[in-house]
This record gives C-alpha cells, structure tokens and sequence, in this order.
C-alpha cells in the first residue's frame, strides 16, 4: 500500500501579546488550512478521516510548544506535530512583551488501496 503526498499548505501564526508559542503555532496552523477546500475524497473513495497529516511547526522556543494541543487545531485524521527552531521573535519596547511569530507547514498524505 503507497503512501502518497496530496496537499501542502503554508501559514503563520502570530501572539502579540503574551509569548504563547502554542497559540502562535495554532494560529499558524488555522492560516495554513483555512485557504483551502479538500475536494478529492470522494473522487479517491476516501474520507477526510483517512488523512495522515504531518505539521511541521517552526518557532524560536520549540520546547514552549504544546503539540497536542496543535494537533486538536485539525479537524482529521491522525495527526503527527513536529517543532523546530524557526519562526521569529521580535523583541518588545525595553525587552517586555515579545511579538511571537510561528510557521507551519501541513503535509496530507492518503494511503492507495
């Protein structure tokens, strides 16, 4: 059975206020996946629940992520969350308050019969 790659979608994500890179990542991941309309299911004999979906997350704290909170940021199938060192930080007025940037990728693969 072949594994095969059929979407690959980009976003970012950004936390103004507060250094919340899971909300960051959430909102990366929300901005990738709401550009877009999945129409092949049926076509394929699938269902959305069939997708086995890899998110990358690029942020500057990988360690601050919560991937399983991420991963309920879609809707199906089973969900691998993968953080790297990425995204950007910029600094607020006297070092308080970052702006936390965060980066995703959502990679959909479907497995052929």
């Amino acid at each position: 059975m072949a594994r095969n790659r059929y979407v690959t979608e980009m976003g970012m994500g950004v936390d103004v206020h507060g250094s919340n890179y899971t909300k960051a990542a959430e909102r990366a991941v929300f901005d990738a996946i709401h550009h877009s309309s999945l129409n092949f299911f049926k076509a394929l004999g699938k269902h959305p629940g069939d997708m086995e979906i890899e998110l990358l997350i690029g942020v500057p704290e990988p360690s601050q992520v919560d991937t399983a909170v991420v991963a309920k940021a879609l809707p199906y199938g089973t969900v691998t969350v993968n953080v790297e060192k990425g995204g950007l930080e910029i600094p607020g007025d006297n070092n308080g308050d970052p702006v936390v940037m965060a980066n995703a990728g959502v990679v959909v693969y479907l497995k052929d019969d």
